[in-house]
């Protein structure tokens, strides 16, 4: 009996030390876009896109430099919704940061989408053709039957007017949340996920799975013709992975096993500049999740408490995943 009381005990320990901590990640609460023209990023994403504003706030002080790391900062901040989902737009009118650069491509390790999920594939396409916008692909991917993954699943990449990657994405019935396919006369539905660009899949699960505790929900090996022409990348050869939280969009890691020439976040970027963005994960102890990052690269000078209640949370601050990209930590 006692040895079985120890070996117990060893197992309740080794559960307990590679459990995710009780003040995990609890949901990813929206995407963050940074732009360089509100009324005309609210023009398109409200006219093009269909998502209706929320909220529209101007802030400045120190609590927000320290936030995001940018000195004199004055920011406009406009909350837009999709179906159940969120995304902010993020434009600094003091300093402006850099543009897009205008040779990036989709397997820069600074890439990042939101997947808009679509009603009709064939539909949404020709309405975004009708508004012009900048194709990213050369056209939508029906993804193919080998990959069984991903088979059925048709795909589009296009840009925002400051050049952001964005994607519609459309289910067969046998993939995707159950709510995708809940009959409707809207076009454009929600956000399934946001996606970005990776190094390497066992590393980044270490920051999202082992410390934030989101759950891989899936993964995939993804190439061939559809793909290159999805990501517009000669020889793309992609591992996907897909990352649950307990609610909100999904986070899916896209790591390119082939070509490895992606370049990375550069050394030099700030989060005025246009090709950020910033992923808000709401916890409720975020002192205890900023000390189990350490060892991150932080952008915030610290746990910055908000004077005032203008964009939804107590605390937060803003860290880097290994591969650059910006995760703003909020306790609400």
């Amino acid at each position: 009996m006692k040895t079985k009381g120890w070996l117990l005990a060893i197992t309740l320990v080794a559960f307990y030390l590679h459990a995710p901590a009780a003040y995990a990640l609890v949901s990813v609460d929206s995407i963050g876009i940074t732009v360089s023209d509100m009324d005309r990023a609210i023009d398109f994403y409200s006219n093009v896109l269909q998502f209706e504003k929320v909220s529209d706030v101007e802030v400045a002080g120190e609590a927000y430099e320290h936030l995001q790391g940018v000195f004199g900062c004055r920011i406009r901040i406009v909350r837009m919704k999709l179906g159940g989902e969120f995304i902010d737009l993020i434009d600094y009118l003091a300093p402006e940061g850099k543009p897009v650069p205008v040779d990036f491509r989709s397997n820069d390790r600074f890439f990042q989408h939101i997947a808009v999920i679509v009603s009709d594939m064939d539909k949404a396409y020709q309405w975004l053709r009708q508004h012009k916008v900048q194709h990213a692909s050369t056209g939508p991917q029906l993804l193919p039957e080998w990959n069984k993954n991903a088979a059925g699943i048709s795909a589009f990449y296009f840009r925002d007017p400051d050049g952001h990657h964005l994607e519609i994405l459309h289910f067969p019935p046998d993939k995707g949340n159950a709510k995708w396919h809940t009959p409707t006369d809207r076009l454009f539905l929600g956000i399934d996920h946001t996606a970005i660009v990776i190094n390497n899949t066992e590393n980044s699960l270490k920051f999202y799975k082992d410390v934030l505790g989101l759950q891989v929900a899936g993964e995939s090996e993804n190439y061939g013709t559809e793909q290159e022409h999805l990501n517009n990348v000669f020889g793309a050869r992609l591992h996907i992975t897909s990352l649950k939280p307990d609610a909100g969009p999904s986070i899916e890691f896209l790591e390119y096993l082939a070509p490895r020439d992606g370049r990375p976040m550069p050394a030099d970027e700030h989060t005025n500049d246009l090709i950020n963005w910033q992923t808000r994960l709401v916890t409720s102890d975020a002192e205890s999740l900023r000390k189990q990052l350490a060892g991150n690269v932080f952008v915030s000078a610290g746990l910055v408490n908000m004077p005032e209640s203008k964009l939804g949370f107590a605390k937060g601050f803003l860290v880097r995943d290994p591969d650059g990209h910006v995760m703003e930590i909020v306790q609400k």
